[in-house]
């Protein structure tokens, strides 16, 4: 059962049906956070409060997990298995969007009509990554972030690189790409096998310049001053040391600056 998350009022929306808890702080352009698994973490939710800095609405919508618990073996887990079951998420799925995206794009609607600004954002991480690209089919949407980008997955060339939407979903975002010069921004480390560099070979060549790719070297004895591990996963949140001058820290600069341009 949802709980209260300090800091943050605890609202619902309903589309189609399908009514869901959603969490939100701040004032001004809306930014909608996708928590990756297992859920709205705590660093998913100091992230949030850094979009509220910046000026804009955090807008966090419960998918799964337990909101505001820390990230454990037995919590992914439970959040793994309650995604496998649900007819809202598809994980294997190369050229099909996950049913959950309609439900998030009328949020985006929503928000943007309550928040107002130039459109939302969206910044969807791992599990949830590839939302924010199928969300860009509506027209509110304006500043996509793809944070290590999981879905669908496989061991395939064809899944590695596939980006979890169907084609006219693609064909929608790459012609609002280009008629608006809109910017796509994504996110992970170099040796991420689960998100892996096929998927971001596959943005560059489907978006050209419109998409703009972070990767943060994670090689074996990398020579960051802090280092960044061999398994890193999470550049946002779990991984993010938020020192001046370190990749990852730079990389969420970039993002905030993403949404500062476009949403402020």
């Amino acid at each position: 059962m949802p709980v209260a998350l300090p800091g943050f009022t605890r609202t619902e929306f309903t589309y189609q049906g399908r009514t869901r808890t959603v969490y939100r702080a701040g004032s001004g352009p809306a930014v909608i956070v996708l928590a990756e698994l297992p859920g709205i973490t705590p660093r998913v939710t100091d992230f949030a409060e850094r979009l509220v800095a910046l000026g804009c609405t955090a807008v966090m919508p419960h998918l799964f997990g337990t909101p505001g618990k820390a990230p454990s073996g037995a919590r992914f887990a439970r959040s793994i298995a309650q995604v496998c079951v649900s007819r809202e998420f598809t994980l294997f799925a190369q050229r099909r969007n996950a049913p959950i995206t309609d439900w998030l794009r009328a949020l985006a609607r929503s928000e943007h009509g309550a928040c107002g600004g130039p459109g939302v954002g969206v910044v969807g991480m791992c599990f949830t990554g590839g939302f924010a690209l199928a969300m860009m089919a509506d027209e509110a949407v304006l500043a996509p972030v793809l944070s290590q980008p999981s879905l669908p997955f496989g061991l395939s060339h064809a899944a590695k690189s596939a980006l979890g939407i169907d084609e006219p979903t693609l064909e929608r975002v790459k012609e609002r790409c280009a008629a608006q010069n809109l910017c796509v921004l994504g996110l992970r480390f170099s040796g991420d096998k689960v998100s892996p560099p096929e998927r971001f070979e596959r943005l560059r060549k489907e978006l050209g310049e419109h998409f703009v790719a972070v990767e943060i070297d994670s090689s074996p004895g990398n020579e960051h001053d802090i280092g960044v591990g061999t398994k890193a996963h999470s550049v946002l949140t779990e991984q993010l040391v938020d020192v001046p001058g370190h990749p990852t820290h730079d990389a969420l600069q970039q993002v905030l600056e993403h949404l500062r341009t476009r949403l402020l």
